[in-house]
Parts: structure tokens; C-alpha cells; sequence
């Protein structure tokens, strides 16, 4: 029982995190390092008690599948960073999550993050143009494309990709959970 506790905390904590990089992106178009990193220490627990406690579950895959998908997002959002195309923290969390989700959700993760950042983008378009809201809250996203900068807050969507990776990959699933549950590992 003491397994399920600990990758069911790990993931939710994982998700907190993203959620929390989500509202700072929309409140001040940040996200602070601290969040990516707690991201990619929760999934430190909860591989190793899978792998080595409850490898018949199947949640995570080789290591090596999880650390190139870490790699090959960190590579091409650190570009994106370069070109002036994504922040540094967006570059980061899509690196913790792709970490969590492996070579095997890291598709996923992207499309849903594409589809969902380009859903920001057309709405930063709208408020740039029509100015929908009377009062904003300085330096949000929202003020930030009213006043014509067309930043997006990619966390929301990098969150939003993670949380139905997540789901997919069964991190948070009932079925999952009972599966650990029913291990007969005694834990």
C-alpha cells in the first residue's frame, strides 16, 4: 500500500506542480525553476519503486527511453529558447514532463501542447486586437496582449499536454493504481 501512496503523491505532485507553472504563466508569463525541478525529482521515487517493486505493471518504460525524451525535448525547446520562440521555464517543464512521459508519451505531450498552445495563440491574437477586458492585472498575459506583445503562456499548454499524458500512460488511472495495489508485494 505504501508503493500506490508514494507514485500516486509522486504524480499528483508532478501534476501540482505543472498546475502551479500554469497559473504563474497566465498571472506573470514566468515559471520559476523551482517547479520544473520538483517535477523531475518527484519522478525519481516513483520510477525506481516501480521499476524495481512493480516492474509487471508496466508504467514506465527503460530508463533510457525517458532520459532521451528529456534530452531530445530540453534540445529543441533550448533552440526554440534561442530563436526567441518559447521561455526558458517552458523549456524546462516540457523537459521534467517528457522525463516523466518517455520516448512512448512524448508525442502526446507535444501534440496536445501544440494544439492547445495554438488555441493561446489565436486568444492572444483576439486580445491584441480587440481588447475584450476593461481591467487587467498588470505584467498577466492577458494585460501583456492587450497591450500588444504577443507572448503565450506555453505552461498552460505544456501542463495541459501532460495532464492527458499522464491519463494515457495510466499514471493516475483506478485501473494502475489497483494494479500496484494488487502487486502481493506487501508493500
Amino acid at each position: 500500500m505504501i508503493l500506490v501512496f508514494v507514485i500516486v503523491f509522486c504524480a499528483i505532485v508532478a501534476l501540482g506542480f505543472g498546475a502551479a507553472s500554469a497559473w504563474s504563466d497566465i498571472s506573470r508569463l514566468t515559471i520559476p525553476n523551482t517547479y520544473a525541478i520538483s517535477i523531475a525529482v518527484a519522478f525519481i521515487p516513483a520510477y525506481l519503486l516501480i521499476t524495481f517493486m512493480a516492474p509487471e505493471t508496466e508504467v514506465f518504460f527503460a530508463w533510457k527511453s525517458h532520459l532521451i525524451a528529456a534530452a531530445i525535448a530540453f534540445v529543441i525547446t533550448y533552440i526554440l529558447f534561442h530563436l526567441k520562440l518559447m521561455g526558458g521555464g517552458d523549456s524546462k517543464l516540457l523537459s521534467a514532463y517528457a522525463l516523466w512521459v518517455g520516448l512512448s508519451g512524448l508525442m502526446p505531450l507535444v501534440f496536445i501542447m501544440a494544439v492547445v498552445g495554438g488555441i493561446l495563440g489565436l486568444l492572444t491574437l483576439v486580445f491584441k486586437k480587440w481588447k475584450p477586458f476593461k481591467k487587467t492585472v498588470k505584467g498577466s498575459w492577458v494585460a501583456k496582449a492587450q497591450a500588444g506583445e504577443e507572448s503565450v503562456p506555453y505552461g498552460v499548454a505544456i501542463f495541459s499536454g501532460a495532464l492527458v499524458t499522464f491519463w494515457q500512460l495510466g499514471f493516475l488511472k483506478p485501473e494502475t493504481i489497483m494494479a500496484l495495489a494488487e502487486t502481493g508485494t506487501g508493500y
